[in-house]
């Protein structure tokens, strides 16, 4: 019986793992792209899917991957300071089929529209760690800006998810979202992140959210941190 193929760029992170997890139960075909040294963090799903031994921004690998496949759930990591989101995102841009759903993952530092309303607070938070990261060489969030920008300038069937902060725990259902970041609905800034993996999963399927990019907090209005 014929699957749906959905290569997930990214596979070997918290949420990377809850993404294949979903798409196994949702019965999808999964091929899971992750860094060589991180092929043991996958190893519990190794008879259920494929997974390939690269980084993201192998252009080499996902050009010969990406043309087979239906879908592609990819995770935006800002790692190091040699364009790695960017050079995921354009490769992903390049090399999937052109009718394939896109769905990228993102922090709501990430703005579409210019629209969204910062509290001073994170102001800051981003500002600091960006900043700190780049001097540490650690990440690079303009990077991550970067590859949104070429994602928002394709005419591809994209959707760009942005989390808010992330916990772990038990499922408490499909996030809500908001076209905008400053939004009351999502203003408790929090999400599980099996549930985050579970939003990007659904979207696959959700035309409504094609070149959108819902920035995604808890379901539970009433949550308190």
């Amino acid at each position: 019986m014929w699957k749906q193929h959905i290569a997930v760029i990214g596979g070997s992170g918290k949420l990377g793992q809850y993404m294949i997890l979903h798409l196994l139960e949702s019965g999808y075909k999964v091929t899971a792209v992750c860094r060589p040294q991180s092929i043991e963090k996958l190893s519990h799903f190794k008879d259920e899917i494929r997974i390939v031994a690269a980084y993201t921004n192998d252009r080499r690998a996902l050009e010969a991957l990406l043309p087979e496949v239906d879908g592609v759930l990819t995770v935006l990591a800002p790692w190091g300071c040699n364009n790695y989101a960017s050079g995921t995102a354009q490769a992903v841009l390049d090399f999937a089929p052109r009718d394939a759903r896109l769905i990228f993952s993102c922090g709501w530092h990430i703005s579409y529209d210019g629209k969204d309303r910062y509290s001073g607070v994170q102001k800051t938070v981003f500002y600091v760690f960006d900043k700190l990261a780049r001097w540490l060489r650690f990440a690079d969030l303009q990077d991550q800006v970067r590859a949104t920008e070429l994602i928002f300038a394709s005419n591809r069937n994209w959707t760009v998810v942005r989390g808010s902060d992330l916990e772990e725990g038990e499922s408490e259902g499909l996030p809500i979202w908001a076209e905008h970041v400053g939004d009351s609905r999502i203003a408790h800034n929090i999400t599980r992140r099996i549930d985050f993996a579970k939003f990007m999963v659904v979207a696959l399927k959700n035309d409504a959210l094609i070149q959108k990019a819902p920035a995604i907090a808890s379901v539970k209005a009433d949550f308190k941190r």
